[in-house]
């Protein structure tokens, strides 16, 4: 991509031609969307909705922060579409979720008014109908009547019964429909839980759903259901990844760990992406030494996996990392599980890296007695 940073003037796009508000702000909206539209030409990235709306939102420049992002990632010249995904999910993404839940909302208070209205037709035609059997009733207790006015009670009867039938078909079809799409809005509702917490370069759990995920487990692992074991992983050398093979290779990396991360647990454990080159595995009803072994397995699994640059198919060589491991104990809370795992993983790092550290090897361990005893 050509030195972004010199199409900052973008940023402070103005027009000024003359006429209506609307026809400014058309021709305001089309420069936008020219704008975004060469800045994807000049790229070479495909123009997908997505990196789209990322291009004109950088035009517009109502954005600071993804501007000033854009601006410093593709100075060098070297644009790809997995940074435009992962700029526009960072930026973008979140913002969509929060939409789409406005979205539900809307459409859930638009089906409430519209049952509310039905019961209220319902309701009205009862209290009518009622009304109607009163009178009939008072009618039909007065002196005989005769054969044309019992036939013009009859009929109005009829037709009280017949517009309270239809009155109740109405609320019946309103109840249906009313059924039909709160069951698509509870869909799309778990699809937008799904979706916040999910880390969306690894798809993996993200930051929120690992500390709502370790809050319940150690709630659980205090009712006394259970060990709780705790990992915590970080990839070797990471920032040489980047440094040396760009950032698209080290998306690369995390993608990778990742997948062997989720592959190698199951049942109710939980794989996240912890931040940055850090993940973490959640592991109910596992006990300490399970986790090592655990750990030693997920640490094999990375490691004998050869990584290649995907234009070139250059072999760049092993990823590696380092694990630190904690099981849990009476009265812990989260933090200080982590805090146990994060001097374990320290530890790991201290060691040499590519390694599988447990709090119990920290207290048999003398090199390490601060760690130990922190």
């Amino acid at each position: 991509m050509p030195n972004i940073g010199q199409c900052a003037p973008i940023n402070r796009l103005t027009v000024g031609f003359g006429g209506t508000v609307s026809e400014q702000e058309f021709r305001r909206a089309l420069g936008y969307a020219t704008s975004a539209i060469d800045l994807l030409k000049r790229a070479t990235i495909p123009p997908y909705p997505q990196f789209y709306e990322l291009l004109y939102t950088y035009a517009t420049g109502v954005n600071p922060s993804l501007n000033s992002r854009i601006n410093e990632i593709f100075r060098d010249g070297h644009a790809t579409s997995d940074i435009a995904e992962r700029l526009y999910n960072e930026f973008l993404r979140a913002q969509d979720a929060n939409a789409r839940i406005s979205g539900v909302s809307e459409r859930m208070s638009r089906r409430i008014v519209a049952v509310h209205d039905a019961i209220d037709t319902a309701m009205t035609t009862a209290s009518a109908y009622s009304a109607s059997l009163q009178i009939a009733s008072g009618d039909l207790g007065a002196d005989e009547l005769d054969t044309d006015e019992l036939r013009k009670l009859a009929g109005a009867l009829l037709a009280e019964t017949r517009r309270m039938q239809d009155a109740n078909h109405q609320l019946e079809m309103s109840l249906q429909a009313s059924r039909d799409d709160i069951d698509a809005l509870q869909r799309d509702l778990d699809d937008v839980r799904r979706e916040a917490l999910l880390d969306p370069l690894t798809k993996i759990h993200n930051r929120k759903a690992f500390d709502d995920g370790l809050l319940r487990a150690v709630g659980r692992a205090a009712e006394g259901h259970g060990h709780l074991s705790l990992i915590l992983i970080d990839i070797d050398h990471f920032k040489n990844f980047n440094d040396t093979w760009g950032h698209q290779t080290g998306d690369q990396v995390l993608r990778l760990v990742a997948m062997t991360l989720k592959s190698n647990i199951k049942g109710k454990d939980i794989a996240a992406r912890y931040g940055g080159e850090e993940f973490a595995a959640i592991l109910p009803d596992t006990d300490l030494e399970g986790a090592v072994i655990l750990a030693d397995n997920i640490r094999k699994a990375i490691q004998a996996k050869e990584l290649l640059k995907r234009s070139t198919n250059e072999k760049l060589g092993r990823v590696t990392a380092s694990f630190g491991v904690a099981s849990y104990r009476a009265s812990d809370t989260p933090s200080g599980l982590i805090e146990r795992a994060d001097r374990c993983l320290y530890a790991a790092k201290h060691l040499g890296r590519n390694k599988v550290v447990s709090e119990t090897d920290l207290d048999n361990d003398e090199t390490f007695p601060a760690l130990g005893a922190a």
